[in-house]
């Protein structure tokens, strides 16, 4: 079992995550259980499942939650451009925050190729 608050990987999901919920603030309110919920529940989840990953037994699991993570960050960059392109923010709004995800996918990645190896 790992820290993983010293992940770096998990410290910009979890800066992301919380950024993410000062961004939908300016969705619709009619969006507020839809895109909205969608939006922040995809990002709670990557550094939610980067914490569990850790705290499980082995590299083979903690590799299994890094790909759910994956996963979620996925979501969260179509969900992301979805409201870019339905007007709910300023594109200049939204464009950091996928640049932001850019690199968190590209870490997650790096890190998954990682463990995998240890195995």
């Amino acid at each position: 079992m790992q820290d993983f608050k010293r992940l770096e990987v998990w410290q910009l999901a979890h800066r992301l995550q919380v950024a993410v919920y000062d961004l939908v603030t300016g969705f619709p309110r009619e969006e507020l259980y839809g895109l909205r919920s969608q939006v922040t529940r995809a990002a709670g989840s990557i550094p939610a499942n980067i914490a569990e990953g850790c705290g499980r037994n082995g590299d083979r699991e903690f590799a299994r939650f890094l790909d759910i993570a994956m996963g979620s960050a996925t979501e969260l960059e179509g969900h992301l451009l979805c409201a870019r392109a339905r007007h709910f923010v300023e594109a200049a709004m939204i464009d950091p925050y996928l640049a932001d995800l850019d690199r968190l996918q590209r870490m997650i990645s790096a890190l998954t190729r990682t463990v995998r190896a240890k195995r």
